[in-house]
């Protein structure tokens, strides 16, 4: 069969890896292929100074638009990021009959609405594997291998900055500022952290894993999101005397209101698998009703685990590439005419437990008094935890984790007990899920 001519769009840390892995490992994808991937055209800055590619094979060029214009390119992959010029270039090569493979989530959380309606319109592919969790396979998961199942919620540390962030925190007892710098200097971190420690990039991924859970429309406004920066050495350790880690999880539950989709620090029960993720690695725990409980553990970023799934997708995109969409697996999971209008719900409708910590002045009657307090807006604590006094002071950490509540009641009931006299200062509040089956 003649080889397939794909198009690369950007040479930096992901394309150089895919250009490396497709030009390695060639033979052994041809052999499971059955026809050949040629790197015909490939886009990138100081082209002419990259030392991946020969130029006696490849066509080199610093026009982008030149390779998605390119009549002999049949698969174009997107490498280069952001939302601007990235969704300009798909449109147009979806424009031009040629499918899509891209690792940009930003991309399809914020604009993918647009770009699978064109690609739909024109029966052309556009696979994003690599966009969710690096190099774990959780996109073929979700669309093949559980298709079978009703997924009832999907919890995932989706971005590995943030929780090589939070177990240092905890495995040295070191503050977030301290280890944010460091993750900075070893290049986990941008010199701009927000996109990956206020949630953001995490919230980009939980979009698309709700809508291939549930059928629903890819809404990244709607995304709750919050991130680790307020997260305190105090708080870990608590946590951990209580049985809990910390994680900064992406959640999106099937409730009987609508959809949950969240991002925001977590306490979860230390015996569970994915408490036990640790350092820049990822993990997807979805749990389905035929099935039970399945866990997604591998490398979310980087070079190579990056391009192993990019590869992946090219593969799939050529052993169907002259199949009509309808013979495909849908872009979403779903077919098109059946996705879901199912709302999301706003945070304050979402129902979890709860971890509170508050200053409280050390005398009875306290405990008691911010109990009623609770209580009287519908909250029941489950478990307490009282710190003794140091250093002569006359106050004391009191931790408390509640029952399944709904947030907007939690609400109320942090800003009566702010009120209170003998409580100091904020109430910290983080979000507890055991993640059961």
């Amino acid at each position: 069969m003649d080889a397939v001519n794909v198009g690369l769009l950007g040479l930096g840390t992901v394309g150089g890896g895919t250009a490396t892995v497709l030009l390695r490992n060639a033979a052994e994808i041809q052999a499971r292929l059955g026809r050949e991937i040629h790197l015909y055209h490939v886009a990138g800055l100081n082209i002419a100074a990259q030392t991946i590619v020969d130029p006696q094979t490849t066509k080199l060029t610093e026009n982008a638009f030149d390779v998605v214009n390119d009549p002999d390119v049949q698969i174009v992959v997107e490498l280069i990021g952001g939302y601007t010029l990235a969704k300009e270039l798909v449109l147009k090569a979806i424009e031009n009959g040629k499918h899509v493979v891209t690792a940009n989530k930003a991309l399809i959380a914020t604009h993918g609405p647009e770009i699978m309606q064109a690609a739909t319109e024109q029966g052309v592919s556009v696979c994003y594997e690599a966009a969710v969790a690096g190099g774990i396979p959780i996109i073929k998961a979700m669309r093949e291998g559980l298709a079978a199942n009703k997924i009832q919620w999907v919890a995932g540390i989706i971005n590995g900055t943030g929780n090589y962030i939070l177990t240092e925190m905890r495995d040295k007892g070191r503050d977030f500022t301290e280890v944010l710098a460091e993750a900075q200097a070893l290049g986990y971190a941008e010199a701009d952290p927000a996109f990956d420690v206020e949630g953001i990039d995490a919230a980009h991924k939980l979009t698309i894993l709700a809508s291939l859970a549930f059928g629903i429309a890819l809404q990244f406004d709607k995304t709750y999101t919050e991130g680790i920066s307020k997260i305190t050495p105090e708080d870990v350790n608590y946590a951990e005397e209580l049985g809990y880690r910390i994680k900064h999880l992406g959640i999106t539950r099937k409730t009987d209101k609508g959809i949950e989709l969240r991002v925001h620090p977590t306490l979860i029960p230390e015996k569970r698998l994915i408490a036990n993720v640790d350092g820049v690695m990822n993990a997807v725990l979805v749990q389905a009703d035929a099935v039970g409980p399945t866990l997604y553990y591998g490398a979310g970023a980087g070079a190579e685990p990056t391009a192993s799934a990019v590869v992946a997708d090219i593969i799939d995109t050529v052993r169907t590439i002259d199949a009509p969409l309808q013979h495909k697996v849908p872009l979403l999971g779903f077919q098109h005419d059946a996705m879901r209008d199912t709302p999301v719900l706003p945070i304050d409708e979402v129902v979890t437990s709860y971890y509170l910590r508050m200053q409280a002045v050390d005398k009875p009657g306290v405990l008691a008094e911010v109990s009623e307090t609770f209580a009287s807006n519908n909250i029941s604590i489950e478990a307490v935890l009282q710190k003794e006094p140091t250093g002569g002071e006359n106050s004391v950490h009191l931790i408390m984790l509640t029952q399944k509540c709904i947030e907007s009641n939690v609400n109320q009931a942090i800003t009566a007990v702010e009120q209170l006299a003998s409580v100091q200062g904020k109430v910290v509040r983080i979000r507890l899920e055991h993640l059961g089956s």
